[in-house]
């Protein structure tokens, strides 16, 4: 009996050890950055769509989400992390970073500019999505991975 509870609790430990350090993983890092870009993306085009009344402090906080993400992405691709956990990463990044960090901080950019002029009804929100998005477009065109 103390053996199964000693081999459980051993196993429990080495699982999450397991996930702690994939959690720490540049690809794992880079990945949930884009989960909370397409959840601003989300807010924001529910918005857009009319699928959801105009609300500013969603509008703010997608902003505030794509404006640090912009920040601080390209920081997630050190070298060695281009391949693994089914990263879509291209291999562009990395022969050409200095293009990829000047993208990044377009968006950064660009979100801070719509975030300090807050669009204030749903067809601002919608020509907020259009310029944004045209960045995260330019980006994915050259920088993701087509699965």
């Amino acid at each position: 009996m103390k053996l199964k509870l000693v081999l459980s609790a051993a196993t429990a430990i080495c699982l999450g050890v397991t996930a702690a350090i994939a959690a720490g993983e540049p690809q794992v890092v880079r990945q949930d950055e884009m989960k909370k870009v397409g959840g601003a993306m989300g807010a924001l085009g529910g918005i857009a769509k009319g699928e959801k009344p105009y609300d500013a402090e969603a509008v703010k906080a997608a902003l505030t989400t794509l404006a640090e993400v912009g920040k601080t992405f390209p920081d997630h691709f050190p070298a060695g992390s281009e391949t693994g956990m089914d990263s879509e990463a291209a291999p562009a990044i990395w022969q050409n970073m200095d293009d990829f960090k000047a993208k990044s901080a377009k968006l950064a950019s660009i979100a801070e500019a719509q975030l300090a002029a807050l669009p204030a009804d749903q067809a601002g929100v919608g020509a907020t999505m259009q310029a944004v998005g045209a960045t995260c477009g330019d980006c994915h065109q050259t920088y993701r991975l087509k699965k």
